[in-house]
């Protein structure tokens, strides 16, 4: 594991072949992409929930820590209760993975149970950090919104003060050559728009 997590000091031979950052910044950030190919194969809770811990930690308007996960490991009894919510296709191939999740935000304040307009902002910040920490240590961590919400919602007890926002497909990775022959093609890390197009000095152009 060690050598896993010192390589992720520089950009990894797969990520310099379609990123090139513009300026200087830590290559975590850029060696984070989302595979969809898993082997399969389970993940201890060691493995795994340093993910979460790494959440653990992302800001929040008034320390509220808005986000909860609820999982499912391939060894638990809920887990096709979690692959039963796949939607969009994802079912062809988030079944391979290791861990499912479901993210959920609370949407009010704990110190005065007013409405928090940042729950999905903040929540959103907590998923980032399990996402870099994920590519730190060489897992496959791919978020989506293909799965059924409400049906999450009921058969997961989600109270009504919490919103379902996204789902997680956590796993080891594995060759393209595993996934569907549509997908396989799409398994590589996509650019982004340059910053001229998502920085606007002043207001919005």
């Amino acid at each position: 594991m060690q050598d896993t997590l010192e390589s992720r000091r520089e950009l990894s031979e797969e990520v310099a072949e379609h990123r090139e950052p513009d300026h200087d910044i830590d290559p975590l950030f850029v060696n984070r992409w989302s595979p969809r190919a898993m082997t399969g194969e389970p993940l201890d809770e060691e493995e795994y929930l340093p993910l979460f811990e790494a959440a653990r930690w992302a800001p929040s308007a008034y320390n509220n820590q808005h986000w909860r996960f609820l999982i499912a490991d391939r060894e638990d009894d809920e887990w096709e209760t979690f692959t039963d919510l796949l939607l969009g296709g994802n079912e062809e191939w988030a079944t391979d993975a290791a861990v499912l999740a479901v993210i959920v935000s609370k949407t009010t304040f704990d110190h005065n149970g007013e409405p928090a307009p940042v729950h999905s902002f903040d929540t959103g910040a907590a998923w980032e950090n399990l996402a870099l920490e994920g590519a730190r240590r060489g897992l496959a961590v791919h978020g989506m919104a293909g799965f059924d919400y409400e049906r999450a919602a009921e058969e997961l007890d989600v109270p009504e003060e919490y919103a379902v926002e996204a789902m997680v497909a956590i796993g080891e990775r594995a060759p393209p050559e595993t996934l569907p022959e549509e997908l396989r093609e799409r398994e590589q890390p996509s650019d982004r728009k340059p910053l001229s197009e998502i920085v606007h000095r002043g207001g919005f152009e």
